[in-house]
């Protein structure tokens, strides 16, 4: 379960910024809130904003901190389903800080606090030119290590007596690496704890369907490989697709033959097919057609994206982040991937934090306050978040959409009074 996200100097965002997932003391859909865990957190997270403002930019820091975390920790994909079939990322280019001041900071910074398998970590690091500059990790309040860039390295005293021989460590490499391929005991079960996290319960997604405008040119989608090898997983999402009425009556697996230069032959590879119904002229069913994949709309095709990784997430827990969930998807459909994070049948704690334009999930039936997040940004070019719950005049019975667009909150594009043509 993620509690805070916090960076600085990345981006649009110059100052620091503080993702807080931890709940207030609000009493509305209390289905929204985790309990019994050390924190009470907030199960969905949605952030507003005009275009430029920066909520791209938001999700691109966890994308970055993850994958820098990758990068050092996963070299080995062999057996890993997050990277199934890709090679690890071995250096990463160059981050982006906040550009638009006359004297640039190169230094960024990131740290997150997350729980999981009942340990509370909090982990950070600031870097420049992708050169670790500080570096520290936590666990249940515990310090395991500090490492400074001038002052060095230094342990916790609950761990100073396992880590003290492993003080040699690169400047462009994380320390946790270290940690990762030498520590023993404890140390080593927290560290892989902390890689299970990553591996198998945080997702950041931008555009999960690389595809153009005109349908019938997308290839193929992002899918589990439990949808090729679990028939009762592939019957589910099946289930769901049946249930959002796009005409798929079921998701059945196909084998192609294709050429292998490498290998130099023919070798069998698994396809994902749609069924369709056939109807006569009398509307009655004669039997079914199945599609390719690149039959089917971008809406449809995002949607099956989308349902397999809430199910997996539903089903074992995790963090879902996803820059625009509603791109391409009917207000009903975001509505209902929300309403399945926020419904008290989410049992194990699955979190849901999004961007989206859609305001017609933008009110008090759908959200509490602190659910609502809205990424502005100044004439400075300076990225801001703030949360509804943030704005003392916003009352219990607002109307939020309406007051959003009346510009209430802020974070709402600033049109000039006639069009351009008009101006000449």
């Amino acid at each position: 379960m993620l509690v805070m996200f916090r960076f600085k100097n990345f981006s649009s965002f110059r100052d620091e910024v503080i993702l807080d997932l931890r709940a207030s003391s609000y009493t509305q859909h209390p289905s929204h809130v985790i309990k019994n865990t050390p924190f009470s957190l907030l199960k969905t997270l949605a952030i507003y904003g005009p275009n430029a403002s920066g909520k791209s930019n938001l999700i691109s820091a966890m994308h970055w901190f993850e994958q820098i975390i990758f990068s050092h920790l996963f070299q080995d994909t062999s057996g890993d389903e997050k990277n199934e079939g890709i090679e690890a990322i071995r250096k990463l280019p160059p981050i982006r800080p906040f550009l638009l001041s006359e004297q640039i900071d190169s230094r960024i910074e990131f740290e997150m606090v997350f729980v999981h398998q009942d340990q509370v970590f909090q982990y950070g690091f600031s870097l420049k030119d992708n050169n670790i500059l500080s570096e520290w990790l936590s666990v249940n309040n515990h310090s395991v290590f500090e490492r400074d860039q001038s002052a060095g390295i230094t342990f916790g005293h609950k761990f100073k007596a396992q880590l003290r021989s492993f003080t040699k460590y690169r400047e462009d490499r994380l320390y946790l690496s270290v940690l990762d391929y030498f520590a023993t005991d404890d140390v080593k079960k927290l560290i892989d704890c902390f890689k299970d996290f990553f591996r198998s319960r945080f997702n950041v997604h931008f555009e999960l369907i690389f595809e153009s405008s005109i349908k019938g040119t997308v290839h193929a989608i992002p899918h589990s490989p439990r949808l090729l090898k679990d028939d009762a997983f592939r019957s589910k999402v099946a289930e769901y697709i049946r249930f959002i009425d796009v005409g798929i009556e079921n998701i059945v697996i196909e084998t192609d033959e294709v050429f292998d230069e490498q290998k130099g032959k023919k070798i069998k590879r698994p396809l994902i097919k749609t069924i369709h119904p056939i109807f006569n002229l009398n509307g009655e069913q004669v039997g079914t057609k199945s599609f390719d994949l690149a039959q089917e709309s971008s809406g449809t095709l995002r949607f099956l994206s989308f349902i397999q990784e809430v199910l997996i997430l539903l089903e074992r827990g995790g963090v879902f982040v996803i820059d625009e969930l509603s791109a391409r998807l009917h207000p009903l459909l975001t509505k209902f991937i929300v309403d399945l994070f926020q419904s008290d049948r989410n049992t194990n704690h699955a979190q849901l934090i999004f961007t989206t334009h859609d305001t017609s999930i933008l009110n008090k039936e759908q959200f509490r306050r602190d659910e609502i997040l809205f990424v502005d940004k100044n004439e400075l070019g300076v990225s801001s978040l703030y949360s509804l719950a943030d704005l003392k005049m916003v009352r219990q019975d607002a109307t939020y959409h309406k007051d959003y667009f009346s510009g209430k909150y802020g974070a709402i594009p600033i049109l000039q009074t006639s069009f351009p043509e008009n101006r000449r």
